[in-house]
């Protein structure tokens, strides 16, 4: 008799663990054929409620790891998904690429996530400064992780979209709920099993399944939320008219998320200025 094969279930990414969502509702996911792939979950309000929790509870040890450990983690990601490359290219033609996009996808991964590994000792040595006084100190700015970090993933690009959207942050020492691709969003559940096997603590990275439509209200009113990416395009405008209400910070990288960059880093820090008087001498008036 021929074997059935075991269907994969696809849950979401809450705190390290794979929990289904609390309201027991699902949506299809298709080939273009009209066939089913998968059956995703669909995010509620509360899903988003307890990711924010998780996120939040592990924003302070990870913003407190050094820079480089945290290059490390990131680095580990990186060979954790080359090792798991043939795998992604599978489940990636399944949703409609063709082998030759999809090995593309996953290099591009791969290559964000190092890129990104190598600024997290950088970019605070590139931004940082030493201002220009008219008394006695010196004045330093200095950048910190703005804290918890809710994202919109874009619809097009299921892996590299979703990659290139939550380095920058966690390279920056933020915590990060990710909003997958609606239709495409298999690949950034199985991401999820690079990150649980990883040496990411739980809490860092959250990822979430579902509509855009209903979870972009509690994105943005939720007061634990520091800021709010949208790397989809058509509804940055959305996101912009709903957070002034709380004046949280909104980022639109739904033109410019596929381009590395540092600055992409900077868009999710805050700016510490610290202020130290100089010290003199009394006996040679020099100054330390």
């Amino acid at each position: 008799m021929e074997r059935l094969g075991i269907q994969k279930t696809y849950k979401i990414f809450i705190g390290g663990k794979f929990p289904r969502t609390e309201s027991g509702r699902f949506y299809p996911i298709n080939n273009k054929q009209g066939g089913l792939i998968a059956n995703m979950c669909l995010s509620s309000r509360k899903d988003f409620r307890n990711a924010v929790v998780a996120a939040r509870k592990a924003q302070p040890d990870w913003a407190g790891k050094t820079a480089y450990n945290r290059s490390q983690i990131l680095y580990r990601l990186a060979e954790m998904l080359e090792a798991r490359s043939a795998a992604f290219v599978v489940e990636m033609t399944i949703l409609g690429l063709n082998k030759k996009q999809a090995q593309a996808e996953v290099n591009r991964s791969i290559d964000t996530l190092v890129y990104y590994a190598g600024w997290c000792d950088k970019y605070t040595a590139l931004f940082s400064s030493v201002n220009p006084t008219a008394s006695a100190h010196f004045n330093f700015s200095v950048h910190e992780p703005m804290g918890v970090i809710a994202m919109i993933a874009p619809e097009d690009s299921p892996l590299h979209g979703f990659v290139s959207t939550l380095a920058p942050a966690i390279a920056g020492g933020n915590t990060a709920i990710v909003l997958a691709s609606e239709t495409r969003a298999t690949c950034a559940i199985s991401f999820a099993e690079v990150v649980q096997n990883s040496d990411v603590p739980g809490g860092v990275i959250n990822i979430l399944t579902g509509a855009h439509a209903e979870l972009l209200p509690h994105m943005t009113s939720h007061m634990d939320v520091n800021a709010l990416v949208v790397a989809r395009q058509g509804i940055a405008t959305e996101g912009l008219m709903a957070v002034t209400d709380n004046v949280k910070r909104m980022v639109d990288w739904s033109t410019s998320r596929a381009e590395e960059s540092p600055y992409h880093i900077l868009d999710l820090q805050e700016v510490k200025t610290t202020w130290h008087p100089v010290q003199t001498s009394s006996s040679s008036g020099s100054g330390y």
